[in-house]
């Protein structure tokens, strides 16, 4: 039985919320890596970003393709399902960083915009500007090669949190209003609760009640930040999970069915195909 599996941050440096990765390098030691195959998909638990600085490539997210090319920014958040193109030719630079490392060297209000930006719900991963990820990229590489390696990770941090932060400023339809983050704070422990309990129940009265709000109030936060009801939001995350088993297991539908929340595969198939206009076995066979 295949299932994603679910990497956790491990550095060849030993450190255990920082890593900077040639990609040209990564790509040649791809086989050699034994918990997971990084060209099939896998869910990672930290956060990432692929700058490419030379040539071109694909790299999927969520079942999701994007092309790569130079300038290229791609964003991958916490608890996203990706995969790296085979035998990719591509250079540039893969970043990881856990959350830890957010919380504990950036500044609250700083965090709060580079949640917005690593949201993948409601964000777009990709981004390009070449100048911009020069100017960092020379600034980082200076600083981790530097031999005076007195407070390095706080200047890391800052010059990871100044680039994320000019990343969120030129995305102009992703912008936070000051009066907006305590809306935006209900929305994500609406994320969160679902991510975790989407299995056991797609109710929003339920989700209502966990944030002690109205189920009204709930699809207005919902609406101000995905313009969807909260239902929608809710299936859409159970099509997309339902979407990786297939795609990612060699389980049966009546397995995925079952490790999803459904009581019948029958149940499953119509909620399958009412939000997709398709069948898991009709899907399944356009892979």
């Amino acid at each position: 039985m295949k299932n994603i599996p679910n990497i956790s941050f491990k550095s060849l440096e030993n450190k255990i919320d920082f890593e900077f990765l040639n990609l040209s390098k990564l790509f040649k030691r791809l086989d050699t890596i034994n918990d997971h195959d990084p060209t099939e998909p896998h869910r990672i638990s930290f956060f990432a970003l692929l700058i490419v600085t030379k040539g071109t490539g694909k790299h999927q997210i969520d079942l999701n393709e994007y092309n790569l090319s130079e300038g290229t920014v791609l964003k991958i958040a916490k608890g996203q399902v990706h995969a790296f193109q085979k035998n990719a030719k591509y250079k540039g630079f893969l970043i990881l960083f856990t959350e830890s490392f957010v919380l504990n060297h950036f500044s609250k209000s700083s965090i709060n915009v580079i949640s917005h930006l690593y949201n993948y719900h409601i964000t777009s991963p990709i981004f390009n500007d070449k100048t911009d990820n020069e100017s960092f990229l020379n600034q980082l590489i200076a600083e981790l090669n530097t031999e005076n390696d007195y407070a390095q990770k706080n200047i890391v941090a800052a010059l990871l949190n100044l680039y994320l932060l000019r990343l969120e400023r030129k995305s102009n339809n992703n912008k936070l209003q000051n009066n907006n983050f305590n809306l935006y704070t209900v929305f994500i422990q609406f994320k969160n609760y679902v991510e975790v309990n989407y299995t056991t129940t797609r109710n929003v009265k339920d989700y209502a009640k966990m944030l002690f709000i109205s189920t009204k109030f709930l699809n207005q936060v919902v609406k101000e930040f995905t313009l969807d009801t909260a239902k929608t939001f809710i299936d859409n995350y159970v099509v997309l999970e339902i979407k990786r088993s297939i795609v990612s297991s060699n389980n049966s539908f009546k397995e995925i069915a079952f490790e999803k929340g459904f009581d019948e595969v029958t149940n499953f198939t119509k909620f399958f195909k009412k939000h997709t206009g398709t069948t898991p076995k009709q899907f399944k066979a356009k892979l």
